[in-house]
């Protein structure tokens, strides 16, 4: 199996970012021509077989519509492809590594992700990833095995991972994160009292150009691409809240960068600035306490809870997992330090 060096080591992507979504507009001199040999032509490091699946699943559009391999492509033609990786350039090699292996079948698997394991082989990290893992697991059954992941999560985020093991499925799955049909829901510990109990962020995303490890919300829309989280109140704790998360769009860091640009970083986030006392109190019984959750969750308070989809054979298939041990407790403390009756001011 091998990947694109470029992909982030330390952060991965989560789903939108995962896929190469490719279009193509057909110019004005172009002779008809099949469909997959169009792509092909236009992709020579993808098999023709691999883009003939990809439409067989439904991933190669003509204009917003699912065409097959032997349609001829005209003039102005909008050509989209979204399927799962293609080759790439960095060999991955198989690891036995420990994994949570929540459900799996001939086309798929759920896999729980712990805290501290990157997702994706890249710069720094050519081992020891969840990839490494999957690929020796997946071939003790199939030597020419292969797994892709259809979606990513965050270096330290918890949580539930869908991977497809045949093109099929990767190209099916692949689909629906496209068509955004995929519920995905997290729950995060934000900094701050939020104002309502409900609430919508938007904002287009993109790098930071100052620091191309950041992303950044750019609200004019001059860059980036729209991301879209939708959050519900859990349960208020003064100074910091708990809160659900349901994705409609999957961008980079997507709910750590949005809940910053609101005013609320999670708590423990050392990236976007939720690694210190942002709400509170002045006595130092508060900074203790805060710097004690601190050392017990030394990461962002985000978990990815549950998955929904359609499976290729067996249809709509939902999962949940629980918080983490770590993320739990902290979750506990500050339960414990509202309710008895400790200051809530400023």
């Amino acid at each position: 199996m091998v990947i694109d060096e470029e992909l982030e080591s330390e952060e991965s992507q989560e789903a939108d970012d995962l896929f190469e979504h490719y279009k193509f507009s057909v110019d004005a001199g172009q002779a008809r021509l099949r469909l997959d040999k169009f792509l092909t032509l236009r992709l020579p490091k993808t098999s023709r077989n691999k883009i003939q699946q990809a439409a067989i699943n439904g991933c190669v559009l003509v204009d917003g519509k699912a065409q097959k391999s032997n349609y001829k492509v005209r003039p102005g033609d909008e050509v989209t492809l979204v399927m799962a990786y293609p080759k790439r350039e960095l060999e991955v090699i198989a690891e036995d590594i420990p994994l949570d292996i929540v459900y799996e079948d001939d086309e798929l698997l759920i896999v729980h992700k712990g805290s501290n394991m990157v997702v994706h082989p890249g710069h720094g990290n050519y081992t020891g990833t969840l990839i490494n893992g999957l690929l020796h697991h997946i071939q003790q059954k199939d030597p020419d095995g292969s797994p892709a992941l259809v979606h990513r999560i965050d270096k330290d985020t918890t949580g539930l991972l869908l991977v497809g093991k045949t093109e099929e499925a990767q190209a099916f799955l692949a689909r629906q994160f496209f068509e955004r049909s995929i519920h995905r829901r997290y729950v995060a510990l934000v900094w701050g009292d939020l104002q309502d109990d409900k609430g919508t962020i938007e904002g287009h995303l993109a790098r930071d150009p100052r620091n191309r490890k950041l992303m950044r919300v750019f609200p004019d829309g001059e860059k980036g691409k729209m991301a879209i989280t939708h959050y519900e109140v859990l349960k208020r704790f003064g100074y910091v809240t708990l809160v659900s998360c349901k994705l409609e769009t999957g961008r980079t860091h997507q709910i750590r960068i949005h809940f910053k640009y609101i005013g609320h970083p999670l708590f423990g986030d050392k990236t976007y600035g939720g690694d210190r006392i942002m709400k509170g109190t002045t006595f130092t019984k508060y900074k203790q306490f805060v710097e004690n959750c601190f050392s017990i969750l030394p990461r962002q308070a985000l978990h990815a809870q549950s998955l929904g989809f359609e499976h290729p054979k067996k249809g709509e298939m939902n999962f949940e997992s629980d918080l983490p041990a770590d993320m739990q407790q902290v979750i506990d403390k500050w339960e414990r330090y509202t309710e008895s009756g400790h200051p809530l001011q400023e």
